[in-house]
């Protein structure tokens, strides 16, 4: 039975170990969602545009790395971890053609990060002291809560039992493993959850017409790592894969 097919990027260019760690589990979630993951490696443009136009939805994993500063207009700050000038070069053109193809797009951490300075926003270097501890790491199942607006998408996928209201918004339960966040969104993405302990973004995604639908969002926190214990994050997944195999006409089928 053929299945989608959703490109995701190798996280770093140069840390083996992270990579074998890291990347199956982006897999092992896009597969348990029906989809088929493809390995996309570090290296020329002209690949990497050939291998966009053989998918039919992207994945932007977490990476070790942080985004040059340079590309939002920022000095850098000493505790801004080395960029990796192979990985922004994989996700800008991987971004490239998922809109000019309106192809189904979910970032995740750094992933997050790149897509919105990708689209011309901002990000801050480094996270003072916080009420909540957002390099909490792997090891902790559950770091804080983010508040997601009712309206948006991305509550659209969640449950009541999951993420009850309080105050207005959604509440769900998050890992957190990134010492960098979102300052300013980038054109044409909306803010649609923030920690409520200290107001760092935890989603962004563009805007969405109903009548238009394109799947183009970003989440702070790491999905695949919780898909045992969340129906958001199986969620996550599933609508990603669920656009992808409409965007490759094999929705009915």
């Amino acid at each position: 039975m053929p299945r989608a097919r959703i490109a995701i990027p190798v996280p770093t260019s140069a840390n083996a170990e992270y990579n074998q760690r890291s990347w199956p589990q982006y897999a092992a979630a896009v597969e348990a969602a029906g989809a088929e993951a493809v390995r996309v490696e570090l290296g020329s443009a002209k690949e990497l545009r050939e291998t966009a136009r053989s998918v039919s939805g992207i994945l932007l994993p977490g990476s070790g790395a942080d985004v040059l500063p340079e590309r939002y207009g920022a000095e850098l700050d000493p505790a801004t971890n080395p960029a990796d000038k192979a990985r922004e070069t994989a996700d800008w053109t991987l971004l490239e053609e998922a809109e000019r193809n309106r192809l189904p797009v979910l970032g995740i951490c750094y992933g997050l990060q790149s897509l919105n300075v990708y689209r011309g926003g901002s990000l801050v270097q480094d996270l003072l002291p916080l009420p909540v501890n957002h390099s909490a790491g792997k090891t902790v199942a559950v770091a804080h809560s983010a508040d997601i607006a009712p309206e948006s998408f991305l509550a659209s996928l969640l449950t009541g039992d999951e993420a009850p209201r309080h105050d207005g918004f959604l509440r769900l339960p998050v890992n957190s493993s990134h010492h960098q966040a979102i300052a300013e969104p980038g054109t044409g993405m909306r803010i649609v959850a923030r920690c409520p302990e200290d107001g760092v973004i935890e989603a962004i995604e563009a805007d969405y017409d109903p009548n238009d639908p394109w799947l183009f969002m970003a989440v702070q926190w790491h999905p695949e790592r919780s898909t045992d214990i969340s129906a958001a994050s199986r969620a996550l997944f599933a609508r990603l894969v669920q656009e992808a195999q409409r965007k490759a006409g094999l929705a009915d089928k």
